[in-house]
């Protein structure tokens, strides 16, 4: 595929200096990583202002989250008969529903209202006896909308703290940080809240899988027990370090994937499609007939542009300007 635009993924490699120190701890590579790790959490846990004790790695956001449902399914208590649910938005991170079934719970998808939010009060309307986890995104996958601090307030009010509510946060880069929930308040107001993050997508490390569970920290040692020794990729710790280490080469890097992002957005309004304000590095494409969505994957087939397709529509990863330069032509030759 010329222009991969499906995954999420930051289009830009390494940044210099994480590449460097990369290179030069592969000299280590015969070497096992921390039985348990220890020393990522607490560089985590430093650089965002908690205890390390709060802090749960696993391999990628996917890696953490599994650990989080098989905390919480796994032999799940009498408050109800049948099979633990995991109530989510749909459609969402494929994850979720597929995991769900791997640890032996059942999702429940409540659908997404048509301006591409998550539809709080069905989700809580859809929790029930056999409820252990709720799932919210923000910014969401795949519409890129943005839960506000009153609405996650009131709607954590209504669920049961036995209940476990992940905040999934992978995207939270690319929103500015005046628009961010305040996780710390969050967490000490909510004991139930587990936060999960991603060096995947801003950081631009997908293919090393590293991300990290926030939360309590009776919540974050019952999740991790569910860690696999040595399950942790050797170059995690020093990833991480050398991405904090560049945090203005970061930031920068994170400007020009927003600011294309808002010039992608601005370019399909114009051409007539209603894209969501997003507040992550993708767009929604709503599809409203077969027909269109017929059309526009035969454009993108055609010029190389791979899409994540849903039945709704369509999410387009926000690439580098020519990528992206791409997909304004392909769907302006429809509009034409």
């Amino acid at each position: 595929m010329r222009y991969p635009l499906a995954l999420n993924e930051n289009p830009y490699g390494p940044l210099p200096s994480v590449y460097r120190a990369l290179a030069q701890a592969l000299n280590s590579a015969n070497r096992y990583p921390e039985f348990l790790p220890h020393r990522l959490p607490q560089l985590i846990a430093a650089r965002i202002g908690c205890a390390p004790e709060q802090i749960v790695v696993g391999a990628g956001a996917t890696g953490v989250i599994l650990h989080i449902l098989q905390a919480f399914l796994h032999r799940a208590g009498p408050r109800g008969s049948g099979v633990a649910r995991v109530v989510l938005a749909g459609p969402t991170f494929d994850g979720y529903p597929l995991l769900t079934e791997t640890v032996g719970g059942r999702p429940v998808t409540v659908p997404l209202t048509p301006d591409g939010m998550q539809d709080l009060d069905a989700m809580a309307a859809a929790v029930d006896e056999q409820t252990r986890v709720v799932v919210l995104c923000n910014p969401h996958n795949p519409t890129g909308t943005r839960l506000r601090n009153s609405e996650l307030t009131a709607f954590l009010e209504r669920i049961d703290s036995r209940i476990a509510v992940i905040l999934d946060e992978a995207y939270i880069e690319f929103t500015p940080s005046d628009q961010r929930i305040d996780t710390a308040a969050l967490l000490a107001a909510h004991s139930n809240v587990v936060v999960v993050r991603t060096f995947s997508k801003a950081f631009g490390l997908a293919g090393l899988r590293v991300g990290y569970a926030l939360a309590a920290p009776e919540t974050a040692a019952r999740i991790a027990r569910w860690q696999v020794p040595y399950g942790m990729n050797m170059l995690a710790e020093i990833a991480v370090e050398a991405c904090y280490a560049a945090e203005d080469e970061l930031t920068a890097r994170i400007q020009a994937i927003t600011d294309e992002r808002d010039r992608l957005s601005v370019a399909l309004r114009q051409l007539g499609y209603e894209v969501p304000d997003s507040s992550a590095n993708h767009l929604f494409l709503p599809l409203p007939d077969i027909g269109a969505a017929r059309r526009i994957t035969c454009a993108f087939e055609h010029a190389e542009i791979g899409v994540k397709r849903y039945a709704t529509g369509m999410r387009i990863t926000v690439g580098d300007s020519v990528a992206n330069d791409a997909v304004i032509t392909s769907l302006g030759r429809l509009a034409g």
